[in-house]
C-alpha cells in the first residue's frame, strides 16, 4: 500500500518524516495540507488530531512522528532507523528533540522571524502554550542560550569525530537532532551565525540533508480521503489490561497530547500496549479508519 504523507514544505516536524523516506529509499504521496486551521480533510481522517505530520497507509493513520517512524521501521525494515539495537535509546531522545531543542527554537521563530505572516502567528499563539507570547521580546536572549546549549549538545555528541550520532550509520537519533538545526536556517534571525560556532555540527548537518526525502509525489486530499474509504486497516486488536485498568476492546475512549495541541480523538479502542495507542472511528468522507498514537506522550481515558 502507498504511504501517503499530509504536511506542508515548512513544518519541521514533518521534515523528519521525509528523511526517513529518504533514509529508507520509499516513494511516497504527498498531500499539502493547510498551515493553520481549519484542516477540514485531515480531520476527517484523525478525528480532530491537528499536529504536522500525519501519515496515512491504506485505512490506517498514524499521528505523531514517533509512532510514524516505528510504523515505517516496522513495514519496511531496510536501512533500519535503529542501528545496532538502539531503538530505546532513539525514542527516548525524541523528548530531548522535541520539548528541550525544538521548543526554544519555535520560539525564537516566532519572536524573530519577520517573514512569518499573520495568520501563522495568530494561529501559534493559541497553539504553542510553551510559549509566553505576551514576554516573548524580553525572553529572546534566554532562548537563544537554552538552544545554542542543545547545539553544543549536539558538538558533544559528535566529538569524537564520528559521521553520525551512534557511530557509522545514520539513524533516527540523528533526524531528531537535525530536524531542529533545519528550522534554524533561515527561520531564526542569526541563525547562521549560531551555527557558525559549532564546526562538527555543520560538518554533519550536510551528511543528514544529503538522506534526501525518497521519491516523492503529488496527491490531492480527495484522493486520499477516496483511498481511506475504498480500504480497510490491518491494525490486530491488542489490548493489555495493565497498560491503563479498566479499559477494554470495543470501549468508547478518548485519545489526548499531553503536551501542546490538546485536542482529543474519540473512537473505539482497538490497541492499547506500553508502546501504542489505536482507536477505530467512522468519518463520512473518511469511511472507517483506525487511528494509531505513540504510547509515551498521549492520555487515554473512558470517553
Amino acid at each position: 500500500m502507498d504511504c501517503i504523507l499530509h504536511h506542508f514544505d515548512i513544518s519541521p516536524f514533518a521534515e523528519k518524516v521525509r528523511l526517513v523516506f529518504g533514509l529508507k529509499g520509499l516513494a511516497w504521496q504527498s498531500v499539502q495540507i493547510p498551515v493553520v486551521m481549519p484542516k477540514p480533510d485531515l480531520v476527517a481522517l484523525t478525528g480532530g488530531y491537528r499536529k504536522t505530520p500525519v501519515l496515512q497507509i491504506g485505512a490506517d493513520i498514524y499521528c505523531d512522528t514517533q509512532r510514524i517512524a516505528v510504523e515505517l521501521e516496522q513495514r519496511y525494515p531496510a536501512r533500519t532507523l535503529f542501528p545496532q539495537g538502539s531503538k530505546g535509546l532513539c525514542l527516548a531522545l525524541a523528548n530531548w528533540s522535541d520539548a528541550a531543542f525544538f521548543q526554544p527554537g519555535a520560539g525564537l521563530s516566532m519572536g524573530t522571524n519577520a517573514d512569518l505572516p499573520e495568520a501563522i502567528l495568530r494561529d501559534r499563539r493559541e497553539f504553542f502554550n510553551f510559549i509566553d507570547f505576551a514576554a516573548l521580546p524580553d525572553e529572546l536572549p534566554h532562548l537563544y542560550a537554552r538552544f545554542k546549549a542543545q547545539l553544543q549538545l549536539l558538538e558533544t555528541m559528535l566529538a569524537d569525530g564520528r559521521d553520525y550520532l551512534l557511530g557509522g550509520q545514520p539513524s533516527w537519533a540523528d533526524i531528531l537532532g537535525y530536524f531542529p538545526v533545519w528550522m534554524c536556517r533561515g527561520n531564526i534571525r542569526g541563525g547562521d551565525t549560531l551555527l557558525a560556532a559549532f564546526p562538527r555540527v555543520l560538518a554533519w548537518e550536510p551528511r543528514i540533508a544529503g538522506l534526501g526525502h525518497g521519491e516523492r509525489s503529488e496527491l490531492d486530499a480527495e484522493a486520499a480521503l477516496a483511498s481511506a474509504r475504498e480500504q480497510h486497516s490491518i491494525a490486530e486488536v491488542l489490548v493489555l489490561g495493565e497498560a491503563v485498568p479498566g479499559l477494554a476492546a470495543g470501549m468508547p475512549v478518548a485519545v489526548t497530547p499531553e503536551d501542546y495541541g490538546a485536542v482529543p480523538v474519540a473512537g473505539e479502542l482497538v490497541r492499547l500496549t506500553h508502546e501504542d495507542i489505536a482507536v477505530r472511528r467512522t468519518d463520512p468522507r473518511a469511511g472507517e479508519v483506525v487511528v494509531h498514537f505513540p504510547r509515551v506522550g498521549y492520555r487515554v481515558e473512558k470517553a
